[in-house]
């Protein structure tokens, strides 16, 4: 009971945030505690991946790679015009690497590069927790960091429309989504412009010329944080039955909008980038040099497009569709292909599947209101830029979905 009421109490400062989620409790009161040499261990294995993704787009955003390798990655074909858009923008602008600690080292599990979530958590939350329990904050100095990054995104995504007149920027998201929607205001908040928040359900397209707001003034820069293109390429104006999310692709593949998250976060939010990657490393590509082969090794899971050679290893293995989220459509068989858990939800099941080497998230306790609890815990490493960032953790199942708690790190003192 002193837990419920001191969390509540604690929350209740953050009038603009979502500690509970589904009628259940998310963000947990507490710190996972850490020593300064584990968060070092965790900017380093953040900078290093970062610098392997970035330069693995470079190789597939090339004329040499064909549109038919793209097909073959699983991208879908409406989307290879928008994926090849060049931009001002560093190749993600805020990705989060998922990842899980094997014999006391991270390794890549996933990087959401296109519209991850998880911001305001790490990049302010965990620091209010950390004063809160007498520990020093991990990721401090990390919110003027993603405050710059984003000013500078915002700024730099105006230009290269090449027009001269005073921007209209717009953060949007679902309205109706508490952790949308407020992820996107603490964005724009930090952006520091004169910007304005417009619902996904408010924007409206004229094929050709722009986007507009529903007062139908024309938007220059969209802030989209929440809203993946798996789903915008889906979507369908109800009314008059128009593929308006690829009308949207298309104004931005014409420079008539600039979008946050540039398309190119696109290309790496794939899960098939990281079979590039691991394929790349088997071969000892020439591709890498030898350091960044030797990060590979250090960061990477083995990766496949299809199970065989985990399978012929007897090693258990994770199925994972190219484009999904929260854990959902997520399986996990044993070493000689057995299905032993799976995600309920099959929402990607349409998609191509990635197949990598089972790691077993480790197990920690925890407190909440029904008590202490046992779970698996998987790190959230942030990189602006491309550089690694703010972190945190996340507590739960075998397979991290959304009803998994928010662990907010914090470092011992001596």
């Amino acid at each position: 009971m002193e837990y419920k009421v001191k969390r509540e109490a604690f929350f209740n400062q953050l009038p603009n945030y979502w500690a509970n989620m589904y009628g259940q409790e998310y963000s947990l009161y507490g710190v996972h505690q850490i020593t300064e040499e584990y968060a070092a261990s965790l900017q380093e294995f953040g900078d290093r991946a970062g610098a392997i993704f970035f330069k693995t787009h470079e190789l597939l955003s090339s004329d040499l790679v064909a549109d038919e390798t793209l097909l073959q990655l699983g991208f879908p074909s409406e989307t290879l015009p928008y994926i090849r858009c060049k931009s001002l923008l560093p190749k993600t602008v805020i990705g989060r690497l998922d990842a899980v600690e094997v014999d006391g080292a991270p390794k890549v599990m996933e990087l959401n590069s296109d519209t991850p979530t998880f911001i305001y958590e790490c990049f302010s939350v965990t620091g209010k927790m950390c004063d809160e329990f007498g520990v020093s904050d991990p990721n401090e100095g990390e919110e003027a960091v993603l405050k710059k990054a984003v000013r500078s995104a915002v700024l730099n995504a105006y230009r290269s429309l090449g027009t001269s007149h005073a921007p209209y920027i717009v953060f949007t998201s679902h309205e109706d989504n508490e952790e949308d929607r407020n992820t996107v205001l603490y964005l724009k908040s930090l952006a520091g412009m004169p910007s304005e928040y417009v619902a996904l359900k408010d924007l409206r397209i004229v094929a050709g010329v722009g986007l507009f707001d529903s007062a139908g003034r024309k938007i220059d820069v969209l802030y989209r944080q929440t809203f993946p293109v798996e789903s915008l390429i889906k979507d369908v104006d109800p009314d008059t039955g128009e593929n308006v999310g690829l009308q949207l692709m298309q104004l931005v593949i014409d420079g008539k909008l600039a979008v946050i998250n540039p398309p190119s976060a696109f290309l790496l939010q794939s899960k098939a980038v990281m079979a590039v990657i691991w394929g790349l490393h088997e071969e000892h590509s020439p591709f890498f040099t030898e350091e960044e082969h030797e990060w590979i090794g250090q960061c990477f899971l083995p990766t496949y497009l299809e199970p065989d050679i985990l399978i012929a290893n007897g090693e258990s293995y994770v199925k994972k569709p190219v484009f999904g989220r929260e854990g959902d459509t997520v399986e996990i068989f044993d070493g000689s292909g057995t299905l032993v858990e799976e995600d309920k939800n099959k929402s990607y099941k349409d998609y191509l599947y990635v197949y990598q080497k089972y790691a077993e998230l480790p197990k920690t306790t925890f407190m909440t209101e029904q008590g202490e609890k046992e779970g698996h815990l998987m790190s959230g490493i942030f990189l602006i830029n491309g550089k690694a960032s703010a972190f945190g953790f996340r507590v739960g199942s075998r397979i991290t979905d959304n009803l998994s708690y928010f662990l907010p790190a914090g470092i011992k003192n001596l």
